[in-house]
């Protein structure tokens, strides 16, 4: 069974939920229907009787984070393409953290922006060995969402998260290993492969015990649905701020910024 976007794939194999970011041309960017279509499927995987679910992305990356370019070929309101994209996103992303099934992510390539979110909120984390990851933001004058700000250092401490967020240190998988960004580092053409066994193995265990172990670690830190609508409310006003605008231009433009 499988429930197909044009940005988002949603596939059901036995009792496995495998959710595809499905924007390989555009390196998995998130765009407005990209948001749409993620919250979407994070419904409907919410709604199934799935017993574990694989987030991963379609093509040579994982996700970049959000479509710049896309934002302002739109000719769009950046405020409100922003509040609606990231109220999405963020939707459904807490959809999948309260989910009882534990949920894998399999990093291909680069995972940039909301894209480590992904990482971030995933339960485990799988890469292969090219796998990058950076936060990006401050790169192009913008603050972070997606949940950066709330597991980036719950998950690596606070130092190394300031570093990756102030100046957008890019960590190779042995990095992100050795830092507990991810929990495993395989070879490219064996993460699939690695991800849906580890997914099938868990699919037997028990369901519900692992939603209570899900829900506890949640409880020990509250905050984070409520620090993804600050960051929200943060990079809509950031991003239509002069730094904004110059650093969406200098990345459109290929130059370096002048903030």
């Amino acid at each position: 069974m499988s429930a197909t976007a044009s940005t988002v794939n949603l596939e059901f194999r036995d009792q496995v939920a495998f959710l595809a970011l499905a924007r390989p041309d555009s390196a998995n960017t998130m765009n407005l229907e990209f948001g749409k279509d993620f919250l979407s499927a994070a419904i409907s995987a919410k709604c199934s009787r799935a017993r574990a679910i694989v987030l991963c992305g379609e093509g040579k990356n994982f996700c970049f984070g959000g479509d710049l370019r896309g934002m302002i070929a739109s000719g769009a309101d950046v405020k409100a393409y922003l509040g609606e994209l990231t109220t999405n996103l963020h939707q459904g992303m807490a959809l999948l953290a309260a989910h009882d099934a534990p949920v894998i992510v399999a990093v291909n390539g680069t995972a940039a922006g909301a894209g480590l979110g992904l990482v971030l909120m995933a339960d485990l984390a799988i890469a292969a060995r090219s796998a990058r990851f950076t936060a990006a933001y401050t790169g192009v004058g913008l603050t972070p969402d997606a949940g950066c700000t709330f597991l980036l250092p719950r998950t690596i401490g606070t130092r190394r998260a300031m570093e990756m967020l102030l100046t957008n240190r890019t960590l190779d998988a042995a990095e992100a290993l050795e830092w507990g960004l991810v929990n495993k580092v395989v070879e490219d053409d064996e993460l699939a492969a690695s991800a849906a066994r580890l997914a099938e193995r868990l699919a037997q265990g028990p369901r519900h015990a692992y939603g209570t172990v899900k829900r506890l670690l949640k409880l020990s830190q509250p905050g984070y649905v409520e620090q993804m609508e600050l960051e929200s409310l943060e990079i809509r006003a950031q991003a239509a701020s002069s730094e904004g605008v110059e650093g969406i231009s200098a990345f459109l433009e290929k130059r370096s910024p002048r903030f």
